[in-house]
């Protein structure tokens, strides 16, 4: 892929990431802060970590692009303690790291990154990665909402708790 398609692509994907951030917000935001440590099984991360995972892997796929280098973790801040915190923290990082990625130049956007080891992609697709792992685990947490008694937000169609509603026709 030459730079020109690449920058294509990363407008497009751009959108998509804005819009799906958007749903990753209401998901997170969603969660009971008094049932947060629910998960529907031993091996299952609790509602609060995976929150909490979701929010920092955008950040950290954006800023590995960004920087050309996924070797700098993201890592929970002493006072994010609760739901609330995980979303105002995503409020607060989610833009400035997106922005850094929107400011990268065409060609910086085909050049391989290495991913500790276990692949190496051009920057641009670690953008379609990032989507796809947010969309993996989200669905994840949205499956956590109604067992602990949470509403479930509207994702790509309407749900029991917020169906969609049809636009009046002229």
């Amino acid at each position: 892929m030459n730079p020109e398609q690449a920058a294509v692509v990363a407008n497009f994907l751009f959108a998509t990431f804005e819009n799906e951030a958007k749903t990753t917000r209401k998901v997170i935001a969603a969660v009971p802060e008094d049932k947060h440590d629910y998960r529907p099984d031993p091996n299952a991360r609790t509602a609060f970590e995976l929150a909490w995972h979701l929010a920092q892997a955008d950040i950290y796929f954006l800023n590995g692009v960004a920087s050309g280098d996924f070797s700098k973790r993201v890592e929970r801040p002493a006072e994010v303690k609760t739901i609330a915190d995980i979303v105002a923290w995503y409020d607060k990082n989610l833009p400035e790291s997106l922005a850094k990625v929107r400011a990268l130049p065409a060609e910086k956007l085909t050049q391989a990154i290495d991913f500790h080891g276990f692949f190496s992609f051009p920057a641009l697709q670690y953008l379609m990665v990032r989507n796809n792992h947010g969309i993996h685990h989200r669905g994840q947490l949205a499956t956590y909402l109604r067992p602990m008694g949470a509403k479930v937000p509207k994702i790509y169609g309407g749900s029991f708790d917020e169906p969609m509603q049809m636009a009046a026709r002229p």
